[in-house]
C-alpha cells in the first residue's frame, strides 16, 4: 500500500484534537504506511499536550508534532505538505472524526477515477448539548444553510468543484504549487479551482463519510461565517477570483435588503423590502418548521437567529471585503 501523510492544521483544538487523533490511529489503513503531522499555531490551550499524549499511544504509526510560527491555516498546510514523506495526502481537520476506513477509501478511489483529489460527506453534529449547537448542526446540513454536495450529500460518486479535506497525490503540487498563503481561509477551494483549470480530477465519493462539529454558539457562528464571506470577496485585490454564483448569494441578498432599506422612506422602497424580505422569512419559517419535527421548541425558537447569522453574516463579511478591496 503506498505511504499515506496526514496533515492537520491546529491551534487552541483541545476540545476536538484528541478524537480526531483517535479516528485516525484507528483506522484499518496498514500502519506501518501511516504518518500524522499535527501543525500546531503555537495553542494556547492543551492542544500540544494532548497531541503529545496520542505520540506515545500511536506505536504503530509515525505521529509528528511540527510549529506553525505564522498560526494561520496555509502556512500550516505547507509545512506539512513540505515535511510529508508520503506519495500521497490527505488534508484532515481537528474538528472531525473519520470512519475507520475513510482513508483506504480515499486511497482506493484515488487510484480507481484516476483522481487528482478525493474527498466525501461529511456529518454535521453538535459540539455541544445546547439548543443553539444543535440548530448549528442542524442549519449546516440543509439547504438554507449548506450548498456544497459534501454538506448535502451525494446518492452516487460525482465529479465536483471541491470536497472537505482532501486526499491527494502528492504530486500534484508539484505541478499545481501549494496552498496560497495569502488566502488565510478558503484555500482548499481555491486550491482545487487551480487544480480544477489544469485538468485535474475533483471526485466525491459519498461512502467516504466524517463527522464535522461546528461553532456551539451565535456569536462564534457568526464571526466564523462573516470571516468565511469576507474571504469569498476580498481576495479580489490579489487578483484571485475563485468563488461561484452560490458564494456570492448571501452578498446579493444583503445587499438588496440594505439597499431597500434606504430607500424605504418611499411608497416603492418598502415594496421592494417587503417582496425581498417576505418570501426569504417564509423560507426561514419553513425550515425552523423542519428543525422543530426533529429537535423540539426550543431548537425551534432559536433557528432564525441561526439562519440570520449565516447568510447576512456571511454576506456582510463579502460586503466588507469588497469595501477593502477599494481601500488603499
Amino acid at each position: 500500500m503506498p505511504e499515506v501523510s496526514i496533515i492537520i492544521p491546529a491551534r487552541n483544538e483541545e476540545k476536538f484534537i484528541g478524537r480526531c487523533l483517535k479516528s485516525i490511529i484507528s483506522q484499518d489503513y496498514p500502519k506501518g504506511s501511516l504518518e500524522i503531522l499535527v501543525i500546531d499555531g503555537f495553542s494556547q490551550d492543551k492542544t500540544r499536550e494532548i497531541v503529545e499524549k496520542y505520540k506515545i499511544q500511536a506505536t504503530s504509526c509515525k505521529l509528528r508534532l511540527l510549529d506553525n510560527p505564522k498560526k494561520f491555516t496555509p502556512f500550516g498546510l505547507n509545512i506539512g505538505i513540505k515535511n510529508s514523506r508520503g506519495e500521497i495526502i490527505i488534508r484532515m481537520d481537528a474538528h472531525a472524526e473519520y470512519e475507520k476506513d475513510y482513508i483506504s477509501k480515499c486511497v482506493k478511489y484515488l487510484k480507481e477515477y484516476r483522481a487528482d483529489n478525493v474527498g466525501g460527506a461529511i456529518k454535521t453534529l453538535p459540539s455541544e448539548n445546547t439548543a443553539t449547537a444543535k440548530s448549528i448542526a442542524a442549519v449546516l446540513s440543509g439547504p438554507m444553510g449548506a450548498a456544497s454536495a459534501f454538506r448535502l450529500g451525494s446518492v452516487k460518486t460525482i465529479e465536483t468543484d471541491t470536497v472537505f479535506g482532501g486526499c491527494y497525490r502528492k504530486d500534484v503540487f508539484d505541478k499545481v504549487g501549494l496552498f496560497d498563503e495569502r488566502m488565510l481561509r478558503s484555500q482548499d477551494i481555491e486550491f482545487n479551482k487551480r487544480l480544477k483549470k489544469s485538468g485535474g480530477k475533483i471526485i466525491l465519493a459519498p461512502d467516504i463519510r466524517s463527522v464535522y462539529y461546528p461553532q456551539a454558539t451565535l456569536s462564534g457562528f457568526l464571526k466564523h461565517n462573516f470571516l468565511d464571506g469576507f474571504w469569498v470577496t476580498y481576495p479580489l485585490k490579489f487578483k484571485i477570483r475563485y468563488f461561484s454564483l452560490r458564494h456570492l448569494m448571501p452578498l446579493i441578498l444583503t445587499s438588496a435588503l440594505i439597499v431597500s432599506l434606504m430607500i424605504s422612506f418611499s411608497l416603492p422602497g418598502k415594496m421592494i423590502f417587503i417582496l425581498i424580505f417576505g418570501p426569504y422569512l417564509f423560507f426561514v419559517i419553513l425550515a425552523s418548521l423542519r428543525i422543530f419535527l426533529k429537535e423540539g421548541l426550543k431548537c425551534f425558537l432559536v433557528t432564525p437567529s441561526v439562519i440570520f447569522c449565516r447568510h447576512f453574516g456571511y454576506g456582510l463579511g463579502s460586503l466588507w471585503g469588497l469595501i477593502r478591496c477599494a481601500m488603499k
